[in-house]
This record gives structure tokens, C-alpha cells and sequence, in this order.
């Protein structure tokens, strides 16, 4: 295989919130719905706060930069292993902040 990617990925610390919730459980919170109603109903009594897709989530995590190399297409199976090298090179691994995760693979010709 010929060509190129760019990786991007960030850092991963032990201390890093992350956490998921469905719209029903978070609208189920009356301070949160207090909140919406006041910002966008105001002065308007009896309403609701509904979904078409109850299941639908919302992800609250830790902001993360993000890092990007370029490697070769035949490194796909060491990307990784060529992720956390970088990240040493960057000196990004700190204590209890070693681990990567990739967030997108990009293909250039």
C-alpha cells in the first residue's frame, strides 16, 4: 500500500471524567428542566420538556487537545504503538497521563 495517514489522537489521564445519559434521565432532573424551561419558555406556564427519542445520550467528558503525525499506510497495525512513541517524543506521558486513544485515521495521497 502506497500513501499516507494522518493520525489524530489525544491523551488519556486517570482522572479523566467521562461520563453518558440519556435525554429522558437528564430532562428526569428538575433542576435541569427548571433551568431550560426559564432560558427558552419564559413567562409560560404548564409545558412539558419532551423528545421524539427518548433514548437519544449526551456525552459529558474531560476536554482534550488533540495530537497529529503522519505515517505510512503499511504502519496501520502499529498505530498505537506509533501513537504512544509520539506522545513520548512530545513528552504528553506524565503521571497517572500515559495512555492514548486514536480518535481518527485519514487517509492522503
Amino acid at each position: 500500500m502506497d500513501g499516507k495517514m494522518i493520525v489524530t489522537y489525544k491523551i488519556l489521564c486517570k482522572n479523566d471524567f467521562n461520563l453518558e445519559l440519556t435525554l429522558e434521565k437528564l430532562f428526569a432532573n428538575e433542576k435541569i428542566a427548571k433551568t431550560i424551561k426559564s432560558e427558552f419558555a419564559k413567562g409560560i406556564r404548564n409545558i412539558d420538556i419532551l423528545t421524539k427519542d427518548s433514548e437519544a445520550k449526551i456525552k459529558i467528558e474531560t476536554k482534550k487537545e488533540l495530537y497529529k503525525f503522519e505515517v505510512d499506510k503499511n504502519d496501520f497495525a502499529d498505530l498505537i504503538t506509533l501513537s504512544e512513541e509520539d506522545a513520548k517524543k512530545r513528552n504528553l506521558a506524565k503521571k497517572d497521563c500515559a495512555d492514548v486513544e486514536l480518535v481518527n485515521i485519514e487517509t492522503i495521497d
